[in-house]
């Protein structure tokens, strides 16, 4: 399997669990339940699930009010475009 499919693999996988994790954390914080750190859900973002967490974000309407979210999770879009033309090009 050649690393391009890797990264695709890879990346359906991540963005499933972070729009996942973003539905749990708008359940347990609606619930009042035990809440998803901002950090943990940022992190899952930065390592591939920005896209489908912003999206989900948007859909459910969770943290759309955080900057740290509606600035963050773009910019770490854009880096992660920026890696996938690097491995695409250079792997």
């Amino acid at each position: 399997m050649t690393i391009t499919k890797l990264l695709i693999i890879y990346l359906i996988a991540i963005n499933i669990f972070s729009s996942l994790i973003s539905i749990i954390d708008k359940h347990n914080a609606k619930h009042g339940k035990r809440r998803i750190s901002e950090d943990f859900l940022m992190t899952i973002g930065l390592v591939g699930g920005a896209l489908f967490e912003l999206i989900t974000m948007k859909l459910i309407h969770h943290k759309t009010k955080h900057k740290k979210f509606m600035i963050g999770l773009p910019a770490e879009i854009i880096f992660q475009i920026g890696v996938i033309i690097f491995v695409i090009l250079y792997a």
